[in-house]
């Protein structure tokens, strides 16, 4: 008799315990979405986000070349060249060469190159292991460009990938003014 009372108790208290513990394994939300990794957020907050009135900038991931009409498509698409409140970047992640003066040197050469083409473009190159940065990002992969939605910290706010997509980039525009927070 003394059994079949402690069952049920016996399975409410494995039951509570269990809650408790999934309660407090399960990630937060702010580290749900992925961050850029530490050097590069540190890189970037110094270059970049310390102007920001909020503090959130929209970041245009590359990979490869191939990339290229993804990445003008969201330029075009949020109309970033007229005039736009949107403070932006485009960012290519690059093979780190392992040393600064490497890095240097391929960094000159990648500004040198867009300042002839493009001046109201920022670009901030990065230099990291692709497969490191996707994982910190919570990117899926290089197969197509991602935009990022990051604050000072380099914390990923939002993001998308591909192709611009209207709805989608509602989405990014109502998280850089800073909704739904």
């Amino acid at each position: 008799m003394t059994g079949t009372i402690w069952t049920p108790t016996l399975a409410w208290l494995a039951a509570v315990t269990g809650a408790l513990m999934l309660a407090f394994a399960t990630p937060s939300e702010s580290n749900v979405m992925g961050r850029l990794p530490s050097p590069t957020a540190k890189r970037l907050g110094e270059r970049l986000f310390a102007e920001l009135p909020n503090g959130r900038t929209l970041a245009l991931v590359g990979f490869n070349q191939d990339q290229r009409f993804e990445i003008h498509s969201w330029i075009d698409g949020l109309q970033l060249r007229q005039d736009s409140p949107i403070a932006w970047v485009k960012m290519p992640v690059l093979k780190d060469p392992g040393n600064d003066d490497a890095r240097s040197a391929i960094e000159s050469r990648l500004l040198a190159g867009h300042a002839q083409k493009s001046r109201s473009e920022p670009l901030i190159p990065v230099f990291a292991n692709q497969d490191d940065f996707i994982r910190a990002a919570g990117l899926s992969g290089t197969d197509h460009a991602s935009v990022l939605v990051l604050n000072r910290d380099g914390r990923v706010l939002a993001r998308a990938e591909g192709l611009y997509d209207r709805a989608k980039a509602e989405a990014l525009r109502e998280t850089l003014a800073g909704r739904g927070d």
